[in-house]
Order: C-alpha cells, then structure tokens, then sequence
C-alpha cells in the first residue's frame, strides 16, 4: 500500500517540434521530456530533466532504466533526509557525487527541493527563487534564435525576430555553407551597427584546423560579440590556439559538458583562456555545478551567459529564475521561449520586447 506521506514518481513526455529544428546535431522533429515528482506530508515538488539527444552526456537508451533507478535511490533516503533537505534548501553533496554522471537528473533533483520548498511554504510549486524576475517585476534580456535551413528561411527569422523586438540576434554557422552563412550576416550588419544589434555566432564545433582560421577572419569584419565552440569540444590545441591568435571573442560551450571536477575545470579554462563559458545548468550538472563553473570562471577574469537546452516550460522556468538570481549576471542570455513546440506544458513565461518575462 502506497505511503501517502512520502512518494516519488516519475513520467515522460514527447515534446513535438512545430517545424522541423535543424541544427548542427541534424533535423529534430520532437525530443523526449523527463520529469520527477516527489511528495512529503501533503506538499510535492517537480522538475525536468533536461536530456538533449546527441549533447548530453547522460543521453542512452538505457535512460528511463536509470532514472527509475535514480528514484528509487531517492526513496531509499526516506522522508526524514528529504525533510533535512528542504529545511537547508541544499542536497547532500555526496548524493550530487554518487550521481554527477547523470548531470540532467542532478538538475531535476534541484529544481523538485526547491518547486517542494515553494509548495510547503504556501505556494504554487513554481516560483524556486525569490527575485525581480520570479516577481514578474523584471524581465531577463534574450538573444532571438535564428533557426538553421535555406538562406529564404534563415532570412525569414531574422525579419521575424527583428520585429518581436530582439536587439541580439544569434547564428549557427558552419554547418550548411559558410558563404550564405557570411552572407546573411553581412546583410545584417549593413543593416544595423554593433551599437543597434548585437550578433552572437554558434559553431559548435564545426571548424577544423584547416579552416578555423580563415572563418574566424572573415567573422571578424562583421564586429561580433562572440564565437560559440569554434572548433570540436575536445580539441583543446585548437581552442587555445584560436583563443590566443584571433581577435573575435571565444565562447566555450560543449567543452564543459562531462568535467565534472575542478582539475579537469581548471585545465580546461586556464589552457583555453576563453573569453566567455556558456552555461547550460541541464547539461553540466544543475545549478551548483554551474555556479561552480562561474567561480572558476570569475577567479581567472572570464564572462558568462546562461543559456536553456530546448527544455519545456517547466526547466526553462527554473532556468530563468536561477539566472536572474545571479549576482553578475549580464548582457543577453540565451533563454528559448519554449513555443517552438506544439504540445508544451503549459507556458509559465512569455517575451516582450527581447525580454523573457514571468507570466
């Protein structure tokens, strides 16, 4: 007989794409959701694990196996140590470190104690930090998305993003024909200065070094903010020697999936010398992970941007709130809207103007 003092559970759901997302990884068409509840003496928490198939580290066919497993380690600590939890608002360290192989867990494991905690003192479940955000007393600045395919469609969600209100505009490159690429940039930045549009660029990791360099050069005429992951996230040579010659800003994104520990962080970050990380709390292990990235960030003078991974409504949510709960937090984060898809759970943010608001 189920304890109706103390459960956990957990569900799937298949997030359909509106239109199919191209990206570097291939066509999308839909992306599997994972989420976890947990419920103690009539209060419950939620939360989403972020998995994105082809990125994440924890991405397997055995995946659902191992998160009813995950649950299961959940529930063997009882309601007491969830209880203990909730009342520090922090999860074992040791627990984080049993689990650190499966960083989109880890995130949902986060974002459940703290949906409980707003839950057990008297709210929805769904404001997980206190701030002018989660007031829907500010909104965060976002870059729009332009989504990869033909130069028509590329063309098409510039215009379109543009006229929503965005003034930072980010693109993949490097995956379809660079010289189209170049060319809806170019045509963009005749448009509007650096001054009235920032331009973002995503590479993930398509460059080689038979033509990193050239690519960089020409991107440097078009006054970038910044390079996401140039080159191939393991190839670190390669990073650190585009970081040191070329003058458009790197921005490590993919190469800090998988460090789970500060020797690999600190190596990583101190042969690179980026200018930016980009921080993406789903696949790097959650929120305390990801503030740990931003600490050895910080110690050694390199920006961040916090970015969500084609999470539903409710990681984005807990993504945005996290965000804005940081102290140097800065610039134009890279936040989806979530309404590339048509089954969502329902929205619990909206844009105005470039800005991601809570509903």
């Amino acid at each position: 007989m189920m304890d109706n003092r103390w459960h956990i559970k957990h569900w799937s759901h298949e997030l359909t794409f509106k239109r199919p997302a191209g990206t570097s990884r291939g066509v999308m068409l839909s992306k599997p959701a994972y989420f976890i509840e947990v419920a103690c003496e009539g209060f419950k928490g939620q939360g989403e694990c972020g998995l994105l198939p082809g990125l994440s580290i924890d991405d397997s066919p055995q995946y659902p196996l191992q998160l009813a497993e995950f649950c299961q380690a959940i529930d063997a600590l009882g309601a007491e140590q969830w209880l203990a939890w909730a009342d520090s608002g922090q999860i074992s360290p040791n627990f984080l470190h049993a689990w650190r192989l499966w960083p989109s867990m880890v995130f949902a494991l986060e974002q459940t104690l703290l949906s409980f905690v707003d839950s057990r003192n008297g709210g929805s479940g769904q404001q997980l930090f206190d701030n002018p955000f989660s007031q829907r007393s500010k909104g965060i600045p976002i870059n729009g998305l332009i989504w990869m395919g033909d130069a028509d469609h590329m063309t098409q969600e510039a215009e379109a993003r543009l006229s929503e209100g965005f003034t930072c505009l980010k693109m993949k490159v490097g995956a379809i024909d660079f010289q189209q690429e170049m060319a809806q940039l170019t045509q963009l930045r005749r448009r509007f200065s650096s001054q009235e549009l920032e331009l973002r660029v995503d590479a993930n990791g398509a460059f080689t070094k038979a033509n990193a360099a050239e690519a960089m050069d020409a991107l440097l005429t078009l006054d970038l903010h910044s390079i996401e992951q140039p080159s191939a996230p393991t190839d670190i040579d390669l990073l650190a020697e585009l970081s040191a010659n070329h003058d458009l800003p790197i921005a490590l994104d993919e190469s800090l999936i998988g460090r789970h520990d500060s020797r690999t962080r600190d190596a990583l970050l101190d042969a690179v010398k980026p200018a930016y990380i980009v921080l993406k709390p789903s696949l790097v292990g959650g929120f305390a992970s990801a503030e740990d990235w931003i600490h050895r960030a910080n110690k050694r003078g390199i920006a961040y941007w916090v970015t969500s991974a084609l999470e539903s409504s409710m990681g984005l949510n807990a993504i945005a709130q996290w965000a804005a709960q940081l102290e140097g937090l800065s610039g134009y984060q890279g936040l989806g809207t979530g309404s590339i898809y048509q089954n969502n759970l329902p929205s619990l943010t909206k844009v105005q103007s470039g800005e991601l608001w809570q509903r």
